[in-house]
């Protein structure tokens, strides 16, 4: 509840600004002269933003530097999904996996979770599924359904059957017929979709706000070592906006 209440000190006012970026390079230059860091993140994706935030919530002094900016990687180029884990739930089933079984539980309350915290950026997305030949359609709609029943409180919407014709209305893109075989029907369920660069931007600013220093365009040139060479104590960071800035932290 401590941590709850932190953040929500923290961001919960509605004039709450992000400290600027000098704000930020004073603070992490501070920290490696007074008053070490307990922890460095380096990288700004999904992983090192939330690992930050997490990390700063928890009463830990956090910095957090990013060489490109924010979400600039792999954290910009996902699906947008924010699934449930479908196809890990016909897994468990079919080979009796309860290890599969209880990812698809974890991933429905994170899917919930996120959209309930970020619903500007997160939405419920239909997802249809064609289908063309009448085991089809009592195989996924058998299989939604399941979906829609262990979701439970984390369900979006209820998934449904829809005729050949009213899926012709629905979608009228979509094939008749396919290889000689006809359309039956589609089975429509939900799952959900994020602007995943825009959320990645959003927890380093949280973490921000939290008491991290956040710094993107700022790049680890080298790690620090103890007299012994053994354990790192630190990192020499360089401002790539200027170019000619280096610190240690």
């Amino acid at each position: 509840m401590t941590r709850l209440r932190k953040l929500g000190a923290a961001v919960g006012a509605p004039n709450a600004v992000v400290p600027s970026r000098e704000t930020q390079e004073f603070a992490l230059i501070a920290a490696g002269k007074d008053n070490p860091l307990d922890m460095l993140v380096i990288g700004g994706g999904a992983t090192g933003s939330g690992a930050a935030l997490d990390a700063v919530t928890r009463g830990l002094r956090v910095g957090l530097v990013e060489r490109e900016d924010f979400a600039s990687g792999t954290s910009s180029r996902s699906t947008k999904l924010l699934h449930g884990g479908v196809r890990y739930l016909e897994k468990a089933v079919f080979n009796l996996d309860y290890g599969q079984f209880k990812l698809v539980l974890h991933a429905l309350e994170e899917r919930k979770r996120v959209i309930d915290n970020a619903p500007h950026l997160c939405h419920a997305l239909p997802c249809m599924t064609p289908c063309f030949s009448w085991f089809e359609v009592v195989y996924y709609w058998m299989g939604l359904k399941m979906y829609d029943l262990i979701a439970g409180r984390q369900l979006l919407h209820f998934s449904r059957y829809y005729s050949s014709k009213q899926a012709g209305e629905l979608f009228p893109t979509l094939a008749n017929k396919v290889n000689d075989r006809d359309l039956r029907g589609t089975v429509v369920y939900y799952d959900g979709q994020m602007n995943d660069a825009r959320l990645n931007v959003g927890l380093a600013c949280t973490a921000s706000l939290a008491g991290a220093a956040v710094l993107n365009h700022a790049e680890v040139i080298s790690l620090l070592k103890d007299d012994a060479g053994q354990r790192i104590i630190g990192a020499r960071i360089r401002d790539n906006l200027t170019g000619n800035t280096s610190f240690n932290i």
